[in-house]
């Protein structure tokens, strides 16, 4: 067998391992799914959503440096059920939506902590990019999957509500943050 012919199988035979392979591309059915946060107001907890998001989502749970989670959201899309605070969340002195439109987070890694997996990544919020790592969860079923992820933010790292309104008695200083996905594979 000739060297070049010896390289060829080899490659191959690299190809063909188990775990070789990519992670799946997955669809994620918008109607199914969820990006919600919570914090609270003068003591008082309050829910929200982002009703305009997307996300491209490879994952592979048994080869996990395949995987990829790159999400982008539309910040005027905040909703809480509250119109004075629907109002001001895109204004400047929270999420300055005319000036940063959107957030973006992209993984860095995925490290395994126990039983559960956790992804690491850059989140860019207000101009700001900071470090954020994600609990994930990810369920298989049939053709497709659910995946939850959660993490808790610090609202002032990224200028969310600083002045006036970077009194944490008044409006949290942590914010949760959870997405349920539910994706077919492409």
């Amino acid at each position: 067998m000739t060297p070049a012919a010896m390289k060829r199988l080899l490659l191959l035979a690299a190809l063909a391992l188990p775990g070789a392979a990519g992670a799946t591309d997955y669809a994620v059915q918008p109607g199914a799914s969820t990006l919600g946060f919570s914090d609270t107001f003068q003591g008082q907890a309050f829910d929200g959503h982002f009703g305009q998001w997307t996300a491209a989502i490879s994952y592979d749970p048994a080869n996990l440096a395949t995987s990829k989670f790159d999400v982008s959201v539309d910040l005027s899309s905040a909703k809480t059920g509250d119109d004075d605070r629907d109002g001001a969340l895109p204004g400047p002195d929270f999420f300055d939506a005319a000036k940063f439109p959107r957030a973006h987070f992209v993984t860095t890694g995925f490290r395994r902590v126990g039983g559960k997996v956790v992804a690491d990544g850059q989140l860019t919020l207000r101009g700001v990019t900071r470090p954020v790592s994600l609990a994930v969860d990810f369920r298989p079923q049939g053709q497709g999957a659910t995946l939850d992820v959660a993490t808790t933010l610090k609202r002032l790292d990224f200028g969310v509500g600083g002045g006036q309104y970077a009194d944490a008695s008044v409006i949290g200083a942590e914010v949760k943050v959870s997405a349920h996905l539910v994706l077919v594979a492409k």
